[in-house]
């Protein structure tokens, strides 16, 4: 029962993607595992963003630190109805701006690849991991207001994000929405975006940005081409590296899609994906010694912002046996996921449970697991183990107290 319900745990990290700026979204079914959708319906004609005679809005903006420091290749999200939709990425001076329901603008986010924590210091809880297209988020007001129950914010691990309401913007209005700030989160040493990103040269910046924006036309083909185009103007470009890694894992590229992130992560100690990244193609290989060692240093740099990479950490330490540091990850995947977009994380603490021979709470985590996944393709071992672990439970409770 071990050895399947490792195979089981292995195959749901294999295909979770838990940083996200590349342009694809990750939408979350009831086994944990990922598929990447985009949506070429959105636009500026037709359907909910009304009709195709109507002008066009444009929205610009700038995104700075609370301590006033721009940022540069920060996520800029449009939020309707709950569904983020990325739609912008500052420029070196933290500038952004987009046209609202441009067409080619389809890539669709859910709040973060890799995390599923919302950015918005106006809100609470875990971003929604539907895809951005279709249904009433968009719909007009009878006045014709675009951008009815819509509002604007920033989106980057490490920090939570003021938002700008939309409701009531027009096409006359000015363009400029104003600054939005973003302020540190307590207890957060990492960073997804790179303070390389500041000491990058022109040519290096302007080729990265490119990319991003070909990303969100979801180009990702002449993407690669700014990518590379930006490490080699500027070795030392650590975010260009990590995204260039992202494609060409989305290839299968594997041994270039880790030299990358290994530039990455020599290019700056203190930024997440690579750690992130590194530890989950080590988890495929079955090298849990390494995934461990890298996704250990990356919840250690962020724990707040990927619940995913500490489930993932939880199922390295449980394969090397060591099931403290398992439990600790496990139980944090569990709190940071209060909307169980990954139910598997109580599935792996329940077998840490039982491995500590703590019957009675593994089985409990178990039947938790079943309730929230009932038609996951391992619920009947769920079921089984389930079975015996309150038979275990059982007899430890009539077992008579040991005197001294």
């Amino acid at each position: 029962m071990k050895t399947l319900a490792l195979f089981l745990l292995l195959g749901a990290i294999s295909t979770v993607h838990l940083t996200a700026q590349v342009g694809t979204s990750p939408t979350t079914g009831s086994g944990g595992q990922t598929s990447v959708q985009a949506n070429p319906s959105l636009g500026s004609g037709g359907g909910a963003m009304g009709p195709s005679t109507s002008r066009p809005i444009y929205i610009s903006g700038k995104v700075v630190i609370q301590d006033g420091s721009a940022v540069s290749q920060v996520t800029i999200e449009r939020v309707c109805g709950g569904v983020a939709k990325t739609v912008a990425y500052t420029d070196s001076n933290g500038h952004f701006s987009f046209q609202w329901g441009d067409r080619n603008m389809i890539v669709t986010d859910a709040s973060d690849a890799g995390s599923g924590r919302t950015r918005d210091s106006n809100s609470a809880g875990f971003g929604s991991a539907q895809s951005a297209g279709g249904g009433n988020a968009l719909a007009s007001d009878p006045f014709g207001n675009r951008m009815m129950n819509c509002k604007l914010r920033a989106n980057v691990a490490g920090f939570t994000s003021d938002s700008v309401d939309l409701f009531n913007r027009r096409t006359a209005d000015s363009p400029d929405i104003g600054t939005i700030v973003l302020h540190r989160i307590a207890g957060v040493e990492g960073s997804s975006i790179s303070v390389t990103s500041l000491m990058a040269p022109k040519d290096a910046k302007k080729a990265y940005e490119h990319g991003l924006q070909l990303l969100l036309k979801n180009k990702s083909n002449d993407a690669v081409k700014d990518f590379e185009k930006a490490v080699a103007v500027y070795p030392g470009y650590a975010d260009a590296w990590v995204s260039l890694g992202k494609l060409r894992l989305e290839r299968q590229a594997i041994g270039p899609a880790r030299a990358a992130m290994l530039k990455a992560m020599e290019s700056d100690p203190k930024l997440v994906a690579p750690y992130i990244e590194l530890g989950l193609l080590a988890a495929k290989d079955a090298n849990w010694q390494e995934s461990g060692r890298y996704l250990d240093r990356a919840v250690e740099l962020d724990p707040v912002d990927f619940p995913q990479a500490w489930y993932a950490d939880a199922v390295a330490n449980f394969n090397l046996g060591k099931y403290d540091a398992a439990e600790k990850s496990a139980r944090a995947a569990v709190k940071l996921d209060p909307r169980h977009a990954n139910p598997r994380s109580g599935y792996l603490l329940g077998l840490v449970l039982a491995e500590k021979q703590s019957y009675a709470d593994a089985a409990a985590e178990l039947t938790t697991y079943i309730k929230l996944a009932p038609n996951a393709p391992d619920v009947t071992q769920a079921k089984d183990r389930l079975g015996e672990l309150e038979k275990m439970a059982g007899v430890t409770k009539q077992e008579p107290a040991i005197r001294p």
